[in-house]
């Protein structure tokens, strides 16, 4: 594999059921007892090394791309200049939401794209068929929340159904899932990330500005009930707010299918980002170790992420596709399709806007200072 020298965003591990981890056992042997279970995520699909046990932001490898054919324009669309094949596609359904997250959303409130130049469901299903055709196996739904969408069934049966759609995930609050959740999974719902990041109520209302606490752990339990295994809890960690219930959030996994995906605070426009309210994994990590170890608990696990050859890309609310979560780059799909293209049109402006693509974002600081759209706007 080709180093490329970047630093790490959107880092994440997660916890799920247990590694026997003995009693007695020291720090640093634990430490390294788990180095083989560990690996590290970011949005670009890129592979760290254990390394980061020790350093959180050093180097990422990029992934090897599978062989496409080169005469497969079909194939060759989502193939970007480096030879990295996309396989992965997040839909957002809207920008609307019923939670006022406060790493998500400006205190006061952004302006939403008006509820005419949002994609229609047809247009939702014409552009995602596209990509499946195209090699594109995975789809997530977000938002906005994206279940209040209110054809949200109806969307769900209808990318279920696509020819080579190996998964139809979707990110969501939580807050009215519990209700919906049943349809949800008869219209092929099939993964589930549910956020939540604080098992405190009054805190909840704190960052997230709105009640509804009891109900997100509701549907948490509803899933679980449902059949989903595992359901990915996420949690983004603040230094100062929730960093001090990392081993609380662990505790959930011990009866339960759940798995919980700590994730790095990362900036966007409105969020008031400072590095001093980052909590790097390394130090999560530190944290998930120590207390299990002084305290004597004998199993816990962090699993291991393993990361297939994918890199993700981003279909907006408004129709836009962007090739980069951190990248301010952006390309209408909404316009042509309203325009009258044709697929073949289509594939071309995908193609293009893919083969743009860099070959890694920039550092943490410099995507601070970076113009990009509020997350509401982007899809969680």
């Amino acid at each position: 594999m080709t180093p490329v020298k970047s630093y790490s965003t959107m880092t994440r591990f997660q916890c799920s059921e247990y590694l026997h981890v003995p009693k007695n056992l020291g720090l640093n042997s634990a430490k390294s007892r788990i180095k083989s279970f560990f690996q590290l995520g970011s949005d670009h699909g890129q592979l760290l090394t254990t390394n980061h046990i020790e350093n959180s932001w050093t180097r990422t490898y990029a992934t090897m791309p599978e062989k496409i054919p080169e005469d497969d324009p079909i194939s060759n669309m989502l193939v970007d200049s480096f030879g990295r094949q996309h396989t992965y596609l997040r839909i957002s359904l809207t920008e609307r939401c019923n939670l006022r997250c406060q790493y998500c959303m400006p205190a006061e409130g952004v302006e939403l794209t008006p509820g005419s130049k949002v994609m229609s469901q047809n247009e939702i299903v014409r552009l995602a068929s596209l990509f499946v055709h195209s090699g594109v196996n995975k789809i997530r739904l977000t938002g906005g929340e994206p279940s209040i969408r209110k054809d949200i069934e109806e969307i769900c049966s209808q990318l279920s159904n696509l020819r080579g759609l190996k998964t139809l995930a979707m990110t969501t609050n939580g807050l009215t899932l519990a209700r919906k959740l049943p349809k949800l999974k008869e219209c092929g719902l099939n993964l589930l990330n549910i956020s939540l990041d604080t098992l405190v109520p009054a805190k909840f209302e704190f960052m997230t500005r709105r009640k509804g606490h009891e109900r997100v752990m509701e549907s948490i339990h509803t899933a679980v009930d449902l059949g989903y295994n595992p359901v990915k809890v996420n949690c983004v960690v603040m230094r100062g707010f929730n960093d001090d219930e990392i081993c609380d959030f662990v505790e959930l996994t011990k009866e339960k299918p759940i798995n919980v995906r700590f994730i790095e605070f990362m900036p966007f426009d409105g969020n008031v980002w400072n590095v001093k309210k980052l909590v790097s994994y390394a130090e999560m990590l530190d944290i998930v170790v120590r207390v299990n170890v002084i305290q004597g608990l004998k199993e816990f696990k962090i699993t291991q992420q393993k990361l297939p050859r994918i890199l993700q890309l981003r279909l907006l609310a408004d129709g836009n596709l962007k090739v980069c979560l951190f990248g301010p780059s952006e390309v209408s799909l909404r316009d042509p399709i309203r325009e009258g293209a044709d697929d073949n049109e289509l594939r071309q402006i995908i193609g293009a806007a893919v083969k743009r693509k860099k070959g890694s974002h920039a550092g943490m600081f410099d995507i601070a200072k970076t113009p990009n759209r509020p997350m509401i706007h982007i899809g969680g």
